[in-house]
């Protein structure tokens, strides 16, 4: 396991690093990320290296015991950069230029940007290749986190040069997009802009290819770096900082890249569903690369300082929050940051080692989680019987506006994911065409966006005995946010029992609301479709007779179609009958929802995520778990 976190030594005098090196060991930390924000002391002028100090700092480490996940430190560029070519600043939608005095201020596409990161990346390659301190290399940090896109004019031409990749003609692109709507028709791909600030809503296939191409360039970005370390000789594993359900980039696309998935989480500890929110990430985070560890690279030791009101952590709850990402598959459990810093606008976030020091109790609760974490090895755990689906370009889809309803995709996925972690269900993350014969039951909420590949898949999933829960808003639009030819859910109208003929949004003053056989109410809330049965059977149906939860019996598997959105108590509902449809049993049965319960490969993990004292009774014993207390039951 490695346990550390991000250390800044370019913020303090040299004489403070032995004292650095002493306390790490103290805290059983093994692992700490170098430089990520140091271009400017790293290069004080184009062309002129100063690492000297990195070549002491690193010897030190490494006599201490400590490995480096060494940064190439291109998320900030120094100010010699911006005054020599101000034209790497990032531009918004609305046309303003986003300058220097915080960080992540530079072009994604800009050549100058590109040129003077691969030079820097390629000396720290050459120079720590075969530093033993060096155990991986960390390349820039949270991607796109402050500046999710750039619509610059370096953006724009390589734009215009994406989408004569993927179209090849002027031709293919107009039909992709429907540019017979509004004049909208293209006479080259030159006359292409990115979707800047515009009169009213932009063409939403166009906006749907810009999201792509944003991620794929800043991936791009991320290739560049890596490649160039490769090429410099570095052998160890290259990762990057993902961000949990981040908006901005397809992680799905980001994971086969990197060498291993590493993520930043910050639940706020003030939110009662933050554990559940931390869980959500971590499961995210392990399927993003099934069978494989990830590294918690950042959360906070405490609190942060960049909510409106900063709460701390609870005693025990640090270290709950941790013992989830291990317990969920993280091999790695690593903070922002270090030493807290003394200036800056990240003074106030908490540190491992905080101004108050050592009397601190978040140093107590550091070194013992580093005692308890010292001797445990990192696995895997089974990534269980139920699998919801999440898809990147489905969210952008549905993000447009001009839809019968606002929908929150991420809202919605996570309230599917939150009941059956309430329910102590082991859930994994797919992508709809993906391998899905392994599992018992899938979940696939507001799949507007539906590919035929994965339409074919969740069809053969049914028809092989699996259980298949959607929502409404449904197999809407292809690939390009078109309709298809005949209407509405027609790729999986055989697997469902039926399909939508229209859509329509609801409020909570309309009283809409809909009734099981067995009498119970379901919430109607969002959208409603009005759905068209086939040889489907309605389970419930609104006080008008609308259809609102279908289900179907498909080769030898049965669909659960939910004709409408709902709440908690909807949901509990529907999943009632689709975990007894699959046979999808909880990890331990009988448990209060605020006991987590995660199969490892050695057993089963039990954290209490609240404030308050429970108990607990599994077949072999009965006890109780304090406030935030681990239990590890050993099979």
């Amino acid at each position: 396991m490695y346990f550390g976190g991000d250390y800044n030594p370019e913020q303090w005098p040299e004489e403070v690093w032995d004292d650095d090196v002493r306390l790490m060991r103290e805290a059983h930390v093994n692992l700490v990320s170098v430089g990520i924000f140091a271009w400017a002391r790293l290069q004080p002028d184009e062309g002129e290296f100063d690492l000297g100090w990195l070549d002491r700092l690193l010897d030190k480490l490494h006599a201490g015991g400590i490995a480096v996940d060494l940064a190439t430190a291109t998320a900030s560029p120094p100010a010699w950069l911006v005054r020599r070519y101000p034209d790497v600043l990032p531009v918004t939608e609305t046309g303003t230029v986003l300058g220097p005095g915080s960080r992540q201020h530079y072009a994604p596409t800009s050549p100058d940007y590109r040129r003077l990161a691969a030079e820097l990346v390629t000396a720290l390659g050459r120079r720590y290749a075969d530093h033993p301190a060096v155990a991986m290399w960390h390349v820039n940090n949270e991607y796109a986190c402050h500046v999710r896109a750039d619509f610059s004019e370096h953006a724009a031409r390589a734009f215009r040069t994406w989408l004569a990749d993927r179209y090849g003609d002027i031709d293919a692109l107009n039909e992709a997009w429907g540019t017979a709507v509004w004049s909208l028709h293209y006479d080259g791909f030159d006359d292409v802009r990115p979707p800047r600030a515009s009169p009213t809503t932009q063409n939403p296939s166009l906006v749907l290819d810009w999201r792509r191409f944003t991620s794929d360039s800043v991936l791009e970005l991320y290739r560049m770096e890596r490649d160039a370390l490769r090429a410099a000789g570095a052998t160890q594993p290259i990762t990057t900082n993902f961000m949990g359900a981040f908006p901005a980039m397809n992680y799905w696309d980001w994971a086969a890249e990197v060498d291993l998935v590493s993520h930043d989480g910050y639940p706020d500890p003030r939110d009662p569903e933050a554990f559940r929110h931390a869980a959500f990430a971590a499961d995210l985070m392990r399927s993003l690369r099934p069978g494989r560890p990830w590294l918690l690279m950042e959360q906070a030791p405490n609190a942060v300082q960049w909510r409106p009101s900063n709460a701390a952590k609870a005693p025990g709850q640090m270290a709950a929050w941790s013992e989830q990402a291990v317990a969920r598959g993280a091999d790695g459990i690593l903070y922002f940051q270090w030493r807290q810093s003394r200036s800056g606008a990240e003074k106030f976030h908490s540190a491992m080692l905080p101004h108050s020091g050592t009397r601190s109790r978040t140093w107590k609760e550091i070194v013992e989680l580093g005692g308890a974490l010292e001797q445990r090895d990192a696995a895997c755990p089974p990534r269980g019987d139920v699998a919801v689906v999440f898809d990147w370009e489905n969210w952008w889809a549905l993000t447009q506006v001009d839809l019968p309803a606002d929908v929150d995709y991420q809202a919605e996925v996570f309230a599917w994911y939150r009941a059956l972690h309430a329910r102590h269900v082991q859930v994994s993350f797919v992508r709809a065409g993906d391998d899905l014969s392994g599992y018992r039951l899938v979940i696939a909420p507001a799949l507007y966006l539906l590919t035929e590949d994965g339409a074919a898949s969740l069809e053969q999933f049914v028809g092989s005995g699996g259980t298949l829960v959607t929502t409404a808003f449904t197999d809407v639009v292809d690939e390009n946010d078109r309709f298809r030819p005949g209407g509405y859910g027609r790729q999986l109208a055989d697997v469902l029992g039926g399909e939508p003929v229209d859509f329509f949004g609801v409020l909570p003053e309309d009283g809409r609301s809909a009734r099981g056989l067995d009498g119970e109410p379901l919430a109607v809330i969002t959208m409603v479709e009005d759905f068209e049965l086939h040889d489907g059977e309605a389970l419930a149906r609104t006080g008008e007779g609308e259809p609102v939860l279908v289900r179907h019996h498909y080769g030898s598997g049965t669909s659960l179609h939910l004709a409408c959105f709902t709440d908690r108590s909807g949901i509990d509902q529907v999943l009632d009958r689709a975990t007894a449809t699959a046979g999808v049993r909880p990890v331990v049965g009988g448990l209060d929802p605020t006991v987590e319960a995660v199969t490892t490969a050695r057993g089963v993990t039990l954290i209490n995520q609240s404030r308050r004292p429970t108990s607990v009774t599994t077949p072999d014993a009965a006890f109780e778990l304090s406030p935030y207390e681990v239990r590890h039951l050993i099979a």
